[in-house]
């Protein structure tokens, strides 16, 4: 929002030689006017600006000299220096180009002198012989030919020379990239004098007007020789694959500018090119200098890629518009055309992927040019008919969904370029009835909207043809566009695929109308959708609606926001009753309205579409509306809010009074939001409000400067800028407020961050730069002590993000700690920073590490520190803030490093007690910490750091050896052996003989046995727990006796090897990155970096534990980069050593060899993967190619099966180098052979490599497919056309397609044993991700046709599992047009029933298919009504035939299931075809045929006894299935209401299946909600009617678990008035006792059935209380029980569907015992229900919170408490619905008269359960376990104090009225003794905490600050009610009665 400060421009100062100065100084006069005494007073300058200054008055004073000038030796000599100066200066450099500029000017009389003086200097420049002063000469030829004259006249006088130079130079700068080879930095750099000097060498070709006339061309001219030399260099440099791609294409293109201006005539230049392409020359024809000069292009074998740039070179360098070469440059363009076709197939490098798609398009750009030059000949050829054109359209739908996004780009223009051929080719014809356009358009609206190229090629279609063409096919594509914007990945392109839609539409809507009737239309089509999507769309749609389409549709038309607020207000006032809704929202409810009403304005005011905000909160939408939207109960809704206050188009907009209120009300509400991506929205958004209050601050103190000086006659502002600014500096107080005081103790981490994150964005925004003269707000002056400490009590926390954030804030305030902490009060924090950094808790380290850098940063170390100093160093008050860091880093480092030395020591002893006692990883994570936070490449105290890093390092690999053994032990993750029985022990002796570790006790040579721990009902042992007394003296103190786990030690070693992992990357940064000598000053020595890459290598390849090499992979890769960056030879080659090291050692297959070939070869891949990926992607990727080529040759199939590891290594490898985003397209080739490797792999006999092989194919599918993102087991957009497939990986076709044979062969074999194939299950998984596009076209050479038999054979799978699989795999193989001829055949193919001999598994495998596809054939979208109905009955009549596998006769119940799940379907689709499709079904004798395979079906027989089948369970459901089916049908028929009826749903309930009962009651289940919510058409069915009794009698007999709950789901959803009074007759309960029946289940049943229980009972109770109101007495014990039972079910244990219940109970009865006005339970009972209410609103999960709030929502819509609250029938958040339920709680408290009985029940909620203070009691003498990953108490969103802070305003507010009735005294004197004595214990408590214990007994100190805030808000209270403390007492907040009113508001206010 701010405005960005110009750069100030860097310019390098000019200097010149010493003999140049001397010169200068003999002819300088006295006076200094001459031009000597200009240039010296010019070069004495040491800036580069000024320098400026004087060279531009160089030609002003030339001008003033006569012709005579000319001779003078001043000026003769000045013009040599200025050419010398000219060209000493670099090509980047200002001056050059104001030199040039300025010499340009000079008098004509003077430049035949300077084009002398420039040449003589240019000739030096050229008779330089350093090779690496070769590219400042180069680009001083080339600045030479940009616009400077003199330049180019010197040029053109040693063209010669020029020419030769370049010559000679590329030959040299060639081989000295040879002799280099390795050092990468100097390759690059001599790779980029080769590229400037090939370009340069182009540039005088074309600029030098020696090269326009043909003297030069005698074959004896120099220059002739020279053009003939750097062709001939050009040629070498086409063919040599050492060198970069860029330099390959760019010789290319000089080779045809070559030929082009070497070659007469230029007619033949055409056909020369030809035969060069097709590899057809005649040697013989072609001239003498072109053979020698170019032979290996003429008789070579010439490589794909030289081809293709000479493509490339042809297209751009040759004029194809002019007509020069003839009629041969047709033949040219269309021999390119199949020469750029051929390579296509054969070029699958990424990088020549992309120069080949870039050079298509050139080729289609250039096509154009021909064809618009009138050339009728190719008219024919260019059509869209064409074959040409074909291939290059089959070339777009292959790519389009490529995943680089450059060569997608390249599609799209291609594609549109194609339309402009054709357009060209039909000239003068109607476009749109063109069949090419007409086939096109179908075709792509044919495809499926998740392709990416579907969007783009319509977007260029809609330009070319128009939108009303399009529009005309199918009206509802801007909808079906507008639905795909929930998928992020297609948002961009759907969005600029509706902006061009809508564009092109209002365009042509306005030429064909005159009148403004157009828009109307305009907007149905395009706004009601959007405004239908912003209402009814899911989150993500509207997100991506809101942030990519609305702002373009709104910029384009700004007319339009008034059209949408029109009917978004329309449609929220509807809710209300106030006016109807707009029809085009369908069921849009406020909710919906309001959220995209709060959108629409926010884009508006965001894009400059609003008159002004005051205009808007006045005329669009009302201030009520806003606080809705603020604290709304859907987050997008609040931030659209948010963003509509906080965002302007202007960045000094004055912020009004009423959006600081707004934005004051949104903060208190809105801090603790749970959504990352919310949170971060918010902070953003308030951040931009903060850069606008600064910046409009600034022009109100201008303002309020010039008023004071002068009265302008216009004000510009409403009210005076000293006011404005006034409150601009309370509202910045305000909010500071609220946000210090969201970091009370116990705020949830959410409140936390959103706190810290916005003060952070405070303190950056309103910092005090130097020279600024007025800042309006500055956070320094609102920190106080409190608030000081309440940020550094931050650093407790468990989470970093919050550490770092507190950290940052405190470095950017101005106040340090010194002024808020005196001296004892530091040194108590350093203490307790050191006794955290040896917590056995991992995150105290973390705290720790921030204490140090605080008190580092703060310079508030204690003095005692300096001892760690030499007196050298020990400096005084003046130092520099950066050394004063560096000193006190290096006193806090020394200080860690003794203390680790001596704990390392104890540990080489005792490893245990280290783990127990003092684990070693937080001292050099502290360590990290410190040196993280310098800048290690500026050290100023060199020679006290080099010590301090020798010994840095020693210590690390002194760590390392103690705790490696551990580490890489092979037993599970490092385990220790402590086991509780002797068994147990003696197993594990093996693993503690090889681990062997440092250490003197006798623990790890003896197993232990542990002693039992007290038993638990399951006499369960509590954790394996050994418990040693260590007495040994560590520092002189005794430690005490402490337990030490298993997992403590494996902790202790995996952390310390992670820490100095990461120590030794930071160290790494300590190499320097510039050629130093060897005799510098440096930390680091090439020494010791070896042995930091030697102790990385060992670390990765023989750790086995996954903790510890993960996190050295991270230091590794530091290094890794390093080294790669470094100017050191011998340090560059290190990884590509290291590299071959362990690729070697893989080979070898060395039985001693150390590395691990279990656990997904543990460390090697990290290791391989850091190695590679630190490999400069810019160069030939030479690593990556030899590695993988050596990988995937170890990965292939072996004989030796004795010797798998080496294949088993590779796979792992491979596998986690396809997963390394970082390798990007660079991996890409190697995919084919990866996938290979896998299936083949998959085959192998031995289990590890069939382990590894899958994990690799996994890895490969990811790969090609992209990551899963969608639920369904397969995603559209993880899938692609097997065009683009085969044409990405084409050497997998072949193979898939042979292993698919083989494997169908070996599945279709008469052999007895059945043959599983494991590969099949591979080769399924691929293909059934594949399928065929509509745009596929005819090619035959990659069609997916040859696969389909071969996936039918694999149905024939003995396993079931692919047997199903190559069923999906089928479906996408099959064209929607051939699935009917395919079921045909498929049916054909299964036996009769009188066929004697077939197998069940052929069968399965057959019905499947025909399952998969029948199933997508109804499925499919693309067909008419008519044709789908034939088909279908085509299918029928086939099926019939074959219908004795779903009867009897067929022993198999699977197939028989599989058979009629086929039946049902077929049913469903001849239902849905037609509406009067009845006769049909009838005429084929189909129903008739589905009621007697039901009528002859177990389920009328029955089974017979004890019956027990495989497959029984599936063929019961899917003939359930069937039968409902059959039943409803029959059902529908008027008047056969029974006649007709197979079986009756009584017959099914009564089943003695579950499958069947559960079914049945799923269906009918179904109805009743439909009927219940009135969305079924005619209610509840006839056949349903009156079966509460059988229902109740189902209820009682029912013991299947999931049947028993939709029994009770059915009964809920019936009316109780219908079946209750049943209850007496048919299961012998009364009402009241079945209700208590209800009550008992509720009580006793698992969470599903409680839940529905609970439902049930209340809507029992609801029913009673209703309609028997006066024997209500009767139930009041079961009443009593009912609220106890709700309450029970509150609780946080309990699953989230028992609370979501409760809430949907409490929300049903909210009316009913919630806000009664005459309430119906006891006040004790009613205000218990209120408490479940505001537990479940400060619920952990979200589900839950979000639900109670619709029952506070209902509480406030009541006619007795609507007037309660300004938000009745609002939609809140959480946040604020536990603020107002207390509100409305206290409004009904005085409704119904209960204040004073009521007052000590919420003064008891008010001070907390008796059990918090016991817990605090508790945790304060209990010895603490360590329990190492238990972080402290965690909240995410309860927050105790904020729920007392709401209480208490609300009992203050009800307490300040009149007419009310004080408690009793003696409850009043019971609360205060009560209250008082919590006072006592917790003083005493807090007097027991160490010092610091904020931070060393964090969880404890917090529990006691939450328990004394309530304590001391009960006491003023108390206090309150004796009338001794008034307003200003209440604890947390000041004003707090006004806050309270917010949301309160007087009886005669509306509710909105």
């Amino acid at each position: 929002m701010g405005v960005k400060k110009k750069k100030e421009m860097q310019v390098a100062v000019l200097t010149i030689c010493h003999q140049d100065l001397e010169t200068l100084k003999s002819f300088a006069d006295v006076e200094g006017k001459n031009l000597a005494s200009l240039l010296l007073r010019c070069v004495q300058l040491t800036d580069g600006v000024s320098q400026i200054h004087y060279v531009k008055q160089i030609v002003p004073l030339l001008e003033k000299v006569d012709e005579n000038g000319v001779c003078d030796p001043t000026i003769q000599s000045c013009l040599d220096i200025l050419a010398g100066i000219y060209l000493s200066l670099s090509l980047k450099n200002p001056l050059k180009k104001v030199l040039a500029s300025s010499l340009n000017s000079l008098p004509e009389f003077f430049l035949p002198e300077a084009v002398h003086r420039f040449t003589s200097r240019l000739q030096e420049e050229l008779n330089t012989t350093d090779l690496y002063s070769y590219r400042k000469v180069i680009d001083n030829i080339s600045s030479c030919m940009e616009n400077f004259n003199l330049g180019r006249a010197g040029v053109n006088n040693l063209l010669k020379n020029v020419l030769h130079f370049l010559q000679k130079s590329l030959i040299e700068i060639v081989e000295e990239n040879r002799k280099c080879a390795g050092n990468h930095i100097i390759q690059t750099q001599l790779m980029n004098d080769l590229l400037v000097g090939i370009r340069v060498s182009m540039m005088l070709v074309q600029k030098v007007q020696d090269f326009q006339g043909n003297l030069w061309k005698a074959s004896n001219s120099s220059i002739w020789q020279n053009m003939c030399g750097l062709l001939s260099i050009f040629t070498k440099f086409l063919s040599d694959d050492d060198l970069l791609q860029t330099v390959q294409s760019t010789s290319g293109l000089a080779i045809i500018l070559f030929i082009k201006t070497m070659f007469h005539p230029s007619e033949k230049i055409p056909h020369l090119i030809s035969s060069v392409l097709l590899h057809s020359v005649d040697c013989t024809s072609v001239p003498e200098w072109f053979m020698s000069s170019c032979r290996s292009l003429c008789c070579g074998n010439v490589s794909g890629s030289a081809v293709l740039f000479l493509c490339q070179g042809t297209l751009a360098m040759l004029d194809w518009q002019n007509g020069s070469m003839g009629r041969s440059r047709e033949a040219l363009l269309l021999d390119t055309a199949h020469v750029l076709f051929t390579l296509s197939s054969q070029i699958k490098e990424p990088t020549l992927e992309m120069f080949l798609s870039r050079i298509m398009a050139s080729w289609t750009n250039s096509a154009i040019q021909v064809l618009e030059s009138s050339s009728p000949s190719l008219r024919d050829s260019l059509n869209g008919n064409s074959s040409i054109v074909g291939r290059l359209l089959e070339y777009v739908y292959t790519h389009w969904e490529h995943p680089l996004d450059a060569l997608r780009h390249q599609t799209k223009i291609m594609f549109k370029n194609l339309l402009q051929m054709h357009r060209l080719t039909v000239e003068g014809a109607v476009l749109v009835p063109d069949p090419f356009f007409v086939k096109l358009t179908e075709s792509l609206l044919r495809l499926e909207w998740h392709i990416k190229g579907k969007y783009m090629c319509l977007g260029c279609l809609v330009e070319c043809i128009g939108i009303e063409h399009i529009l005309a096919i199918d009206k509802t594509i801007p909808s079906q566009i507008l639905e795909v914007m929930g998928d992020q990945s297609l948002v961009p392109y759907a969005s600029d695929l509706l902006e061009t839609m809508f564009k092109n539409h209002k365009s042509h809507l306005k030429s064909q109308t005159a009148e403004s009737s157009w828009i109307d239309q305009w907007h149905e089509t395009w706004v009601s959708p959007l405004l239908f999507i912003l209402c009814e769309g899911n989150l993500d749609q509207k997100s991506y609606v809101i942030d990519y389409y609305l702002p373009k549709l709104l910029s384009y038309s700004p007319e339009s926001l008034q059209y949408m607020v029109k009917i978004l207000q329309t449609s929220i006032d509807a809710k209300t009753g106030q006016e109807q809704s707009f029809p085009s929202l369908g069921s849009c409810n406020s909710r919906g309205a309001l959220g995209a009403l709060m959108a629409c304005l926010r884009i508006a005011r965001a894009h400059g579409h609003l008159q002004s905000a005051t205009d808007t909160w006045e005329n669009l939408v009302s201030g009520a509306r806003i606080k809705q939207g603020l604290i709304h109960q859907h987050c997008q809704v609040r931030i659209d809010t948010l963003g509509l206050l906080c965002e302007s188009n202007r960045s000094t907009e004055i912020v009004s009074m009423e959006e600081m209120q707004w934005i004051q009300f949104f903060i208190t509400y809105n801090l603790n939001s749970q959504s990352p991506g919310v949170r971060q929205q918010i902070c953003s958004l308030l951040k931009k409000l903060f850069c606008r209050i600064q910046e409009s601050s600034q022009v109100l103190y201008k303002l309020e400067q010039n008023k004071s000086k002068h009265e302008p006659e216009k004000e510009l502002t409403k009210q005076h800028p000293s006011v404005s600014l006034q409150q601009y500096k309370n509202f910045m107080s305000s909010i500071c407020n609220s946000l210090f005081e969201a970091l009370f103790p116990g705020s949830s981490y959410s409140t936390r961050f959103s706190a810290l994150t916005i003060l952070g964005s405070i303190a950056e925004v309103f910092h005090v730069p130097e020279g600024r003269i007025y800042t309006v707000y500055q956070l320094n002056h609102d920190i106080d002590v409190g608030r000081f400490q309440a940020l550094m009590e931050c650093f407790t926390s468990t989470f970093e993000d919050v550490k770092m954030l507190a950290f940052d804030l405190l470095m950017k305030l101005s106040k340090t700690a010194v002024h808020f902490q005196d001296s004892e009060k530091l040194q108590g924090l350093f203490q307790a920073a050191l006794a955290l950094s040896t917590s056995t808790k991992p995150y105290d380290c973390v705290t720790a590490s921030y204490l140090l850098n605080f008190l580092i940063w703060q310079d508030a170390l204690p003095s005692s520190l300096s001892a760690y100093l030499t007196q050298q160093v020990a400096c005084g008050d003046g130092d520099r803030p950066a050394t004063v860091v560096e000193r006190n880093t290096l006193m806090v480092i020394r200080c860690l490093m003794e203390n680790l030395e001596e704990e390392v020591y104890q540990a080489e002893n005792s490893l245990l007690q280290a783990a127990a006692s003092f684990p070693m990883y937080g001292r050099v994570h502290c360590i990290t910490g410190a040196l993280q936070k310098l800048s290690l490449n500026s050290l100023q105290l060199v020679s006290e750091w080099r010590p301090v890093v020798e010994k840095l390092l020693l210590m690390s690999y002194r760590l390392s050896t103690v705790v490696s053994p551990v580490i890489q032990s092979s037993s599970p993750e490092g385990l220790i052996p402590m086991d509780t029985d002797s068994e147990s022990a003696s197993r594990l002796q093996m693993i503690l003989n090889e681990i062997q570790p440092r250490d003197t006790n006798d623990y790890f040579n003896q197993a232990k046995i542990l002693k039992e721990h007290d038993s638990f009902d399951m006499k369960d042992l509590n954790a394996s727990v050994v418990n040693i007394d260590i007495s040994t003296e560590i520092k002189g103190k005794e430690v005490k006796t402490c337990d030490v786990t298993a997992q403590m030690v494996l902790v202790c070693c995996w952390r310390s090897m992670k820490e100095v992992a990461l120590l030794l990357g930071t160290l790494c940064q300590l190499l320097p990155m510039q050629p130093v000598p060897e005799s510098s000053d440096v930390l680091l020595t090439v020494e010791q970096v070896k042995e930091i890459g030697d102790y990385f290598k060992q670390h990765l390849l023989q750790s086995r534990h996954r903790g510890a090499f993960e996190l050295a992979y991270t230091g590794f890769v530091k290094l890794t980069e390093v080294l790669n960056r470094c100017p050191n030879v011998s340090l560059q080659k290190l990884p590509e050593q290291w590299l071959w090291s362990v690729l070697e050692e893989i080979k070898c297959s060395d039985p001693s060899s150390k590395l691990c070939a279990t656990r997904r070869s543990a460390g090697i891949p990290f290791y391989i993967q850091a190695l590679l990926a630190s490999e400069p992607k810019k160069g030939k990727m030479d690593l990556l190619k030899i590695t993988m080529k050596e990988l995937i040759s170890l990965a292939g199939p072996t004989d030796d099966l004795q010797s798998t590891v080496p294949q088993v290594h590779a796979l792992n490898i491979l596998r986690a180098l396809f997963r390394d985003t970082r390798l990007g397209e660079n991996i890409i080739p190697y995919v084919a052979d990866g996938a290979k490797a896998a299936i083949l792999g998959f085959t192998s006999p031995v289990w590890a490599v069939r382990n590894s092989s899958t994990l690799l194919f996994s890895a490969l599918i990811t790969r090609i497919f992209g990551v899963k993102r969608a639920k369904g087991e397969l995603s559209k957009t993880n899938r692609m056309t097997g065009r683009e497939f085969f044409s990405r990986f084409p050497e997998l076709y072949p193979f898939l397609l042979k292993q698919l044979e083989t494997v169908a062969n070996a599945v279709d074999s008469d052999m007895g044993e059945p043959n599983r194939h494991p590969s099949m299950f591979l080769l399924l998984l691929v293909l059934e991700r594949l399928y065929p596009s509509p745009m596929d076209g005819t090619s035959s050479a990659l069609s997916m046709g040859p696969f389909v038999p071969f996936i039918m054979r694999c149905g024939h799978s003995p396993v079931y599992h692919s047997r199903e699989m190559a069923a999906r795999a089928l479906v996408p193989f099959v064209m929607i047009d051939h699935i009917p001829n395919t079921i045909r055949t498929l049916l054909a193919t299964l036996p009769s029933c009188t066929d004697q001999c077939f197998r069940q598994n052929h069968i399965h495998g057959t019905l499947l298919q025909v399952f998969h596809l029948l199933q997508a054939y109804s499925d499919s979208k693309h067909r008419t009504n008519s044709d789908f109905q034939h088909e279908l009955t085509d299918i029928t009549v086939c099926t019939k035939a074959k219908l004795w596998l779903a009867k009897r006769q067929n022993p198999c119940l699977v197939t028989r299931a599989v058979y009629i799940d086929i039946l049902f379907l077929l049913t469903c689709c001849l239902n849905k075809s037609v509406k009067d499709n009845q006769p049909v079904l009838e005429s084929l004798g189909f129903g008739e045929e589905v009621r007697g395979i039901i009528s002859e079906s177990e389920l009328i027989t029955g089974f017979p006894c004890a019956f027990k089948a495989p497959g029984l369970p599936q063929y019961l459901e899917s003939l359930t299935r069937l039968t409902i089916a059959a039943v409803w049908a029959a059902a529908a028929k008027s008047g056969e209401r029974e006649r007709d009826v197979p079986i009756s749903f009584s017959q099914l309930l009564e089943s003695a299946f579950p499958e069947v009962r559960s079914l049945t009651l799923e269906a009918l289940l179904e109805k009743f909600l439909s009927a219940a919510s009135g969305l079924g058409e005619k209610g509840l069915p006839p056949l349903l009617c009156n079966m509460g009794e059988k229902f109740l009698l189902l209820a009682m007999k029912e013991n299947h678990p999931e049947c028993f709950c939709k029994i009770l789901k059915i009964l809920h959803c019936m009316d109780p008035g219908e079946w209750l009074p049943q209850t007496e007759h048919c299961v012998h309960l009364t009402p009241k006792e079945f209700l208590i029946w209800t009550m008992d289940v509720a009580s006793n049943e698992r969470s599903e059935i409680q839940s529905v229980a609970l439902r049930l009972a209340s809507k029992v109770i609801s029913h009673h209380m209703q309609t028997c109101v006066e024997n209500r007495e009767l139930i009041a014990a079961e009443l009593k029980q009912w609220v106890q039972l709700v309450i029970l079910s509150c609780e946080d244990h309990l699953p989230t569907e028992s609370r979501l219940a409760v809430v949907e109970v409490l929300t049903s009865t909210a009316p009913l015992f919630l806000t009664n006005p005459h309430p119906i339970l006891e006040l004790q009972d009613t205000l218990a229900l209120w408490k479940c209410v505001l537990t479940l609103l400060q619920s952990e999960e979200q589900a839950v919170r979000d639900a109670a709030t619709e029952t506070v929502t209902t509480a406030m819509s009541q006619e007795n408490t609507c007037q309660s609250t300004e938000f009745a029938f609002c939609q809140v958040d959480a946040s604020i619905a536990l603020a107002l339920a207390l509100a409305v709680l206290c409004d009904l408290l005085q409704q119904w008269n209960q204040l004073a009985p009521g007052l000590p029940i919420l003064l008891g909620w008010l001070l907390g359960d008796s059990d918090d203070l016991v817990v605090c009691v508790e945790s304060m003498h209990q010895v603490e376990e360590d329990y190492l990953f238990e972080k402290a108490e965690v909240n995410f969103w309860a927050e105790t104090l904020i729920f007392v802070k709401y209480l208490c305003k609300h009992l203050f507010c009800l307490l300040s009225k009149s007419g009310w009735r004080l408690p009793s005294p003696e409850m009043l004197c019971h609360l205060q003794r009560m209250v008082s004595e919590q006072c006592r214990l917790l003083s005493q408590l807090f007097r027991e905490l160490p010092p610091a214990a904020e931070f060393v007994k964090t969880v404890e100190f917090t529990r006691l600050r939450i328990q004394e805030e309530r304590t001391l808000a009960c006491l003023k209270l108390l206090a309150f009610l004796e009338g001794k403390e008034g307003e200003d007492t209440l604890v947390l907040s000041v004003d707090s009665s006004a806050e309270a009113r917010q949301l309160t508001l007087p009886r005669t206010e509306a509710a909105c």
